[in-house]
């Protein structure tokens, strides 16, 4: 039967799985499957794996439960191998990556932060800071009937509007990155200008949640900055 995998910790982690239930339906049973410097944790696959809330559920409680204990490497939900002479097979041959990368999350927790700013507040700025897009806009509203007007009012905004975000990232990126051990970004979805997550060592996180609410209170209200965390280190493994 094919095995799924929720995550990699070392052979001296406590691995308290009691009470917890694997992913599947009925719950699978969690496992663990050892070699001399590394364990997964590990359970029967099911036929059928899909991002049901129970599955994610499942899965979430198990790293959650390993992070309490210790260092955790987290693997995304989903996957899967053939059985758990494949899985020690893994662990054997990148002992070394695996001890490495467990040796860089010690001590820490990933936070994820989307940043956006409200849209008819960022038109507004650029329509009083750029002289072109005001002469534009106010050429449009006297009513000239040139059709090449708009586009180049809407190319010119487009521009500005990325500029602006590239700039509004660079500036969230800088006034964090200190807080923390390392960071990563991601593709950014909706009107989000930022979507990054941080590597934070617990001793630190008191400074970086500061910071966060020092950098939301700087922009103003015409800016949204969600964070999420702490969370197992995903984005880091």
């Amino acid at each position: 039967m094919a095995v799924y995998v929720y995550s990699i910790v070392g052979t001296t982690h406590l691995q308290r799985l009691d009470g917890l239930d694997g992913v599947g339906n009925p719950p699978s049973t969690l496992r663990t499957v050892h070699t001399e410097k590394l364990s997964a944790v590990v359970s029967d696959a099911p036929e059928e794996l899909r991002p049901k809330r129970r599955d994610l559920a499942a899965h979430q409680a198990v790293q959650e439960r390993l992070m309490a204990d210790g260092t955790v490497l987290p693997l995304q939900f989903g996957f899967t191998t053939t059985d758990d002479d494949a899985v020690r097979a893994v662990l054997e041959d990148r002992t070394d990556e695996f001890t490495e990368r467990l040796q860089a999350l010690e001590g820490c927790a990933e936070y994820h932060l989307k940043a956006a700013q409200d849209e008819d507040a960022l038109l507004r700025q650029i329509l009083q800071e750029s002289d072109e897009a005001r002469r534009l806009n106010d050429e449009i509203r006297s009513g000239s009937s040139s059709p090449e007007l708009p586009l180049a009012l809407g190319e010119l905004v487009s521009q500005e509007v990325q500029a602006r975000e590239d700039q509004l990232a660079a500036r969230v990126l800088d006034a964090l990155r200190g807080f923390a051990r390392e960071e990563r970004s991601s593709q950014v979805t909706g009107n989000d200008f930022l979507s990054a997550s941080f590597l934070v060592e617990r001793d630190n996180e008191k400074s970086f949640l500061g910071a966060k609410r020092d950098l939301a209170k700087e922009l103003g209200e015409d800016f949204d900055l969600r964070l999420i965390g702490p969370l197992p280190a995903y984005s880091f493994v």
